[in-house]
């Protein structure tokens, strides 16, 4: 018997997740082509498209120019990052009405188990069905459940078949995975990417049966041959992909202890030549990763920089790290030491991107007192800062250095990954 073949999961996607958000809050738009991207940039990129949109060529990712030429009268709102988010823990709570066993994948998909909540429902399909009319009724948003007896079965269902049916259920086990996953081309695979996909076409290996029907020791062989001796690994990940075997959990929190708290910032290469622009945006992504560590109650004795560099011609990089005498979130103290790194790595080329960690983490809830500083004030100071920022914006209390022409923390306070709020 195939293991886990008792337990069933679902895999539950939001259609075309921040286009759906858009059409709940404008009603007027439900027969309408709509996007969400920039609106404002040609060159931007469609993070999203309504099923309408794509009924017309308009495709994710592409740009927003390309989008509206395919289709002139394609609505684009801006990304509202905030409103997503809310949507998307809105949804989680639906689910944890009908099950303790939650575990968020994505913003718009998430793993449930429901094995102990079917026998309220008759079938698991009678539950999915439930499922799809609290959250469509709640936020707007259409969702489509792949149920399988493992996670990797369940999100596979939901890829290749939920999606597709107008009803958004799919249901993939060990009774109908050769039926109908095996004879599907090897990149609609779960993780086969391009460059997988080239590796197992030139292996002969078309479908995902090619790869679930073969045996594991002669499918390791090949792939060695291809890829070297380091592929055993991903093999045996491949082999039981295809063939639905998955022996995790859905794990209801996903958080543990942190290794390490980071921020990073892409940069336009042009824009900073000079230390003293550069100065400022490390000494922002400082004040953010300190911040970060204060709020999760942790200090850390190791300082990393990473930055790339390229004048169009040359590139390079670096990454180096510095342990400190004890473990801080103090700003200025973590700043030296990140401007220190910096200085002494930098080969003077235009910086295209920056890096700054703090690892080798420990409780903050006692530190290291010197003689000549007083830590515990500079900690109080800065918790202050933290609660202004916590409750107003990040943009409600800023050094003065982030307001010149080179600072980018005034307009990241601003948005979300990237996105606008």
């Amino acid at each position: 018997m195939p293991p886990n073949k008792d337990r069933t999961i679902f895999l539950i996607d939001g259609q075309s997740f921040y286009a759906s958000c858009e059409k709940a809050a404008h009603p007027e738009l439900a027969n309408k082509p709509v996007a969400v991207g920039d609106p404002e940039r040609r060159s931007g990129i469609i993070l999203a498209a309504c099923p309408i949109a794509k009924s017309k060529g308009v495709t994710t990712a592409e740009r927003v120019g390309e989008a509206m030429a395919k289709c002139p009268d394609l609505v684009v709102i801006r990304p509202r990052m905030q409103r997503y988010i809310t949507i998307s823990l809105l949804i989680t709570e639906i689910f944890e009405s009908f099950t303790d066993q939650v575990e968020p994948y994505s913003i718009d998909e998430q793993f449930l188990d429901v094995t102990g909540t079917i026998g309220q429902f008759g079938s698991a399909e009678k539950l999915a069905n439930q499922i799809q009319e609290h959250v469509r009724l709640s936020t707007g948003v259409w969702s489509r459940v792949g149920i399988g007896p493992t996670k990797i079965l369940a999100k596979q269902a939901t890829d290749n078949f939920s999606k597709k049916r107008p009803d958004g259920i799919f249901r993939l086990d060990y009774d109908n995975i050769e039926r109908d996953l095996w004879p599907l081309p090897i990149h609609q695979m779960f993780m086969v990417g391009s460059r997988m996909t080239k590796n197992f076409m030139y292996m002969g290996l078309q479908s995902i049966g090619d790869v679930a029907r073969m045996p594991l020791p002669d499918f390791k062989r090949r792939l060695r041959q291809r890829m070297g001796k380091q592929s055993d690994i991903q093999a045996e990940y491949y082999w039981q992909t295809a063939r639905g075997i998955d022996p995790s959990p859905v794990v209801a929190s996903i958080r543990g202890d942190l290794k390490s708290v980071s921020h990073g910032k892409a940069l336009r290469s042009s824009l900073y030549r000079k230390l003293p622009d550069i100065e400022v945006v490390l000494l922002e992504l400082v004040v953010e990763v300190c911040r970060r560590a204060r709020r999760h109650g942790y200090q850390g004795r190791v300082v990393s920089v990473g930055a790339a560099e390229t004048d169009g011609e040359r590139s390079s990089g670096f990454g180096r790290q510095l342990t400190l005498p004890h473990a801080t979130s103090l700003t200025h103290e973590v700043a030296e030491a990140a401007m220190k790194l910096f200085t002494e790595n930098w080969r003077g080329l235009p910086v295209s991107h920056l890096y700054i960690s703090l690892t080798q983490l420990s409780d903050d809830s006692t530190y290291q007192l010197t003689l000549f500083d007083d830590r515990a004030a500079a900690y109080d100071i800065e918790r202050a800062t933290d609660q202004i920022k916590d409750r107003y914006g990040s943009g409600a209390i800023m050094r003065a250095s982030s307001l010149l022409a080179s600072g980018v923390a005034r307009e990241r306070s601003g948005q979300i990954g990237g996105h606008y709020k």
